[in-house]
């Protein structure tokens, strides 16, 4: 789990931002911004919020408060695209599903949905074209080596469905942070 402090930092970093910088506009000292980003002390009140007005975000995104840790929900969230398998899109509409129903009260489940949900829809963009191509091949008695087509887009199934179980593995024992890669952020 991110702490405050590393959260900060992390978003000041994307914005491109200087502790120098963050300070002056914050209106903090810069020692105090120094110390929040390496967790020797917590924001509060309104240092907290002059940062955040800073950084354009809310305080709900550096702060966990009444969020609850389960990593058994994290790791059915991943196994959820699984059901790609019996269910067309299953690896979008099932993940969509867990992550608008829990995404508010169980902590890095907004993130890692958001991350699973821009690789799957980048999946799917990618895999389902090749799908249609082979039916409408075969549809259309063309030569177009189906079964090579067929081939391919099952193998590209087969790569994310283990991946999923890969992640899902790496969750129980808590040792990998970078889950999806996302060439496009469909959500952000």
């Amino acid at each position: 789990m991110e702490t405050i402090g590393t959260k900060i930092s992390k978003i000041r970093k994307q914005k491109g931002m200087s502790q120098e910088e963050l300070s002056d506009f914050s209106k903090i000292n810069l020692r105090t911004l120094q110390r929040i980003e390496k967790d020797e002390n917590e924001p509060r009140g309104n240092t907290l919020k002059q940062i955040c007005e800073v950084l354009k975000i809310n305080i709900e995104e550096l702060v966990d408060y009444g969020k609850v840790e389960d990593n058994s929900y994290l790791i059915f969230l991943h196994l959820s695209i699984i059901s790609n398998i019996i269910i067309p899109l299953g690896n979008i509409i099932l993940p969509l599903i867990l992550w608008l129903n829990k995404r508010d009260s169980i902590i890095e489940v907004n993130n890692q949905g958001k991350n699973i949900l821009n690789f799957q829809i980048f999946f799917s963009i990618i895999s389902n074209p090749i799908l249609i191509i082979a039916v409408l091949s075969k549809i259309m008695h063309l030569k177009l080596g189906i079964v090579s087509i067929f081939l391919v887009y099952y193998s590209f199934t087969f790569l994310n469905i283990c991946y999923s179980i890969y992640i899902a593995i790496k969750i129980k024992s808590n040792s990998i942070r970078k889950y999806y890669p996302n060439p496009i952020k469909f959500l952000k």
